[in-house]
């Protein structure tokens, strides 16, 4: 998987002050059907490397999908679940019981194992570290992006203060200030309050490249308040559900726990927004310009099955 000397030089340039997402993949496949959904499922690894500037795509592998990101020195990554076992095809694409990650340079040189929390293959082999993780995506993220960073390949430093979508949206949004609550009081509505600032930002938002920004705080499959929504929702259920089973009346686990899949499938389905109002972007608009596709060239093969359906 190469890149050429120009888009990788670009890349390399990016800062956090100025970058944008990574753009996204450009090949005849993106406008299938199968491809648009094995991107879907992938986002949750696709999306936080993007923001690093890291050229992503989706390639179906041995028995399952894999995620190839492109790094700056015209290496790269394979990141995928376990390969050629039952327990590919047991899980839906994107939620395997592990992750593998590789790191591939030219030919002359060993295949570097960054990170692999399967489980055991065979009896006997020791457990890597991060095998306690199985699928989690966080950590896979996280052990990424350190290990990219100490080899000088992550192209969009690490923030040094993490921050939620929340966090970021009174950071976005100086206004916000004016929803404080006195020091004595105990504000009552902190979410929804932040959830103002951040919409009236959107409002009065300068570029479509800001208003896509702040799009992706509540979009993002990972730290959007999406995804934290449908969470909350999910532990209300369970809450509920403490109380046993109810013969009269609403079943409110149930239609809890619905809500959460209703809002997840949302993110699902709006998973693009962001990069579709930074496209609208008018050509007289000035504003940071966004680093030249980075191309891939491990390009997902025709005919590929179709993924199993939502489940």
């Amino acid at each position: 998987m190469a890149a050429d000397d120009t888009g990788a030089a670009r890349v390399c340039n990016m800062t956090a002050d100025t970058a944008f997402p990574a753009p996204l993949p450009d090949h005849r496949n993106i406008h299938t059907a199968w491809w648009q959904e094995a991107w879907r499922r992938h986002m949750h690894i696709t999306t936080p490397l993007r923001q690093r500037g890291l050229a992503c795509d989706v390639e179906f592998g041995l028995s399952a999908y894999n995620v190839y990101v492109t790094l700056p020195d015209e290496s790269y990554l394979i990141i995928g679940p376990p390969q050629e076992e039952e327990s590919s095809f047991e899980r839906s694409p994107g939620d395997p019981e592990g992750w593998l990650v590789t790191h591939h340079s030219d030919e002359s040189q060993p295949i570097d194992v960054l990170y692999d929390s399967r489980p055991p293959i065979s009896p006997g082999v020791p457990e890597r570290p991060e095998a306690r993780h199985g699928g989690d995506v966080t950590r896979l993220i996280q052990s990424i992006e350190r290990q990219l960073a100490a080899l000088g390949l992550l192209p969009v430093p690490l923030s040094p203060s993490p921050g939620g979508p929340l966090a970021a949206a009174k950071t976005l949004a100086p206004e916000a200030a004016r929803f404080a609550p006195a020091a004595s009081q105990d504000p009552p509505y902190a979410v929804a309050d932040a959830l103002v600032a951040l919409t009236d930002q959107l409002r009065n938002a300068d570029s479509y490249d800001q208003a896509a920004d702040l799009t992706n705080q509540i979009l993002d499959p990972i730290d959007g308040l999406l995804e934290r929504l449908s969470d909350f929702f999910d532990a209300a259920g369970d809450k509920a559900a403490e109380s046993g089973p109810c013969d009269d009346g609403p079943d409110l686990p149930t239609d809890l726990k619905d809500a959460a899949r209703d809002i997840r499938y949302l993110g699902e389905v709006l998973a693009m927004a962001a990069d579709h109002m930074r496209a609208l972007t008018p050509p007289h608009v000035s504003g940071p310009k966004t680093a030249p596709a980075v191309p891939v060239a491990h390009t997902a093969r025709l005919g590929t099955p179709s993924l199993p359906r939502r489940r």
